[in-house]
């Protein structure tokens, strides 16, 4: 089923004339398809966290709109993504995170495969007691290994190979974020993978989630909390060409009790306040502030469900360190409260999308442009593939 070309073309005008996305992108298994392959399959998406895999021989099963794959760190401490499919009848490897203390093994024949993806045993293959047969060459019978790469803790892939290199598309950003944090090593930043771990369902399309992350204008009636202190007019909008979202001016450090985490050594003092929200495309939802920053992948589980991934990150030492436990559960309650908010309105942005009055909406030229951006970036990539 192929949508015509001026229902996107509809919304890369200005945003004062634009329209968004079709229902068909959020409701329908044909367009999930189509994104799968647009979309994800020719970005740089976030599958999972590197602490998801803590020790050598860790793996991590995940699913990426349908495709499913395989996160290893090998025995050299290397972290790989592999296809999750056995070479021989294409049965997934693995259902289950868990830590190997040998190779992987086909559960239905036995293929075994160590963690570089080699393929290193074919029993009875040749009939019985007959483990290796003419015709079969082992190192061509391998995992399919998919080009990944990992920054601030957040595991990547290129899924066709031919979205250039990642540095290239973080770029733009890590120079936006060089007024923040001027070193700019973010890999120094620690995951709190007990404390600062947190995971929710949605019934909504993945794009309703970025969508209302990319945007500040609920605020005042969505998050009454946070706006009590971080108001409307605190926030400024944030776009750009792989990403976008809001900044706030007014951002309230993280305390408990008297005690304030550490920050970013290199933040500016006039700055400490500061703290920026971007939807790096398609998946990855970031938040920098001075004393902490987090991590939000969306994972979609089909045209209406999306499964949200929060990982909070500190500076080095801080998570180690027991005595920052309670300012730690502190920050996390904070962004579960605000997240969860956020449920209602989505899921009935979902509903939404099913009535035949409604095919896109209108942007605000003054709130939306953030979120037309990244209409215009996901319309961008459907019109690329022919869609």
């Amino acid at each position: 089923m192929n949508i015509p070309l001026i229902d996107l073309d509809r919304v890369q005008g200005g945003i004062e004339h634009a329209r968004g996305l079709p229902n068909h992108f959020y409701t329908t298994a044909e367009g999930y398809a189509q994104e799968r392959d647009a979309v994800f399959g020719a970005s740089w998406a976030g599958i999972a966290f590197a602490s998801d895999l803590p020790d050598k021989g860790s793996i991590y099963p995940v699913q990426l709109a349908g495709m499913p794959l395989l996160a290893v760190r090998d025995r050299d401490g290397v972290v790989r993504v592999f296809h999750n499919v056995c070479s021989h009848r294409g049965v997934a490897l693995a259902e289950q995170a868990t830590t190997l203390m040998g190779m992987l093994c086909c559960p239905y024949h036995s293929w075994t495969y160590d963690l570089t993806g080699k393929l290193v045993a074919t029993p009875h293959v040749g009939g019985i007691n007959k483990h290796q047969v003419d015709g079969l060459a082992c190192e061509e019978h391998g995992l399919k290994e998919v080009k990944s790469h990992i920054w601030m803790g957040i595991i990547f892939v290129d899924l066709n190979g031919n979205a250039g290199p990642f540095e290239q598309r973080i770029g733009g950003l890590l120079e936006r974020w060089s007024e923040f944090h001027p070193a700019g090593d973010y890999e120094a930043l620690e995951a709190d993978a007990q404390a600062g771990n947190w995971e929710q369902e949605l019934a909504c399309n993945w794009k309703l989630a970025v969508e209302n992350y990319c945007e500040a204008y609920h605020l005042p009636w969505i998050h009454p909390g946070l706006n009590s202190y971080s108001k409307l007019d605190d926030h400024y909008n944030i776009v750009e060409q792989s990403y976008s979202g809001q900044g706030s001016t007014a951002y309230r450090l993280s305390e408990f009790e008297g005690y304030q985490l550490p920050k970013i050594p290199d933040w500016p003092a006039e700055r400490i306040e500061n703290a920026e929200y971007v939807s790096l495309y398609p998946n990855v939802l970031l938040g920098l502030q001075a004393d902490h920053a987090f991590a939000m992948l969306l994972l979609p589980m089909g045209p209406e469900r999306t499964r949200e991934r929060l990982r909070l990150f500190y500076m080095p030492g801080v998570v180690s360190d027991s005595s920052t436990a309670p300012a730690r559960a502190s920050v996390l309650k904070a962004w579960q409260e605000v997240f969860q908010e956020d449920i209602g309105v989505v899921e009935a942005m979902q509903r939404g999308r099913h009535s035949p009055g409604f095919d896109g909406g209108k942007f605000s030229p003054a709130m939306d442009p953030p979120t037309h951006a990244f209409h215009r970036w996901v319309a961008a990539a459907l019109e690329t593939k022919g869609v």
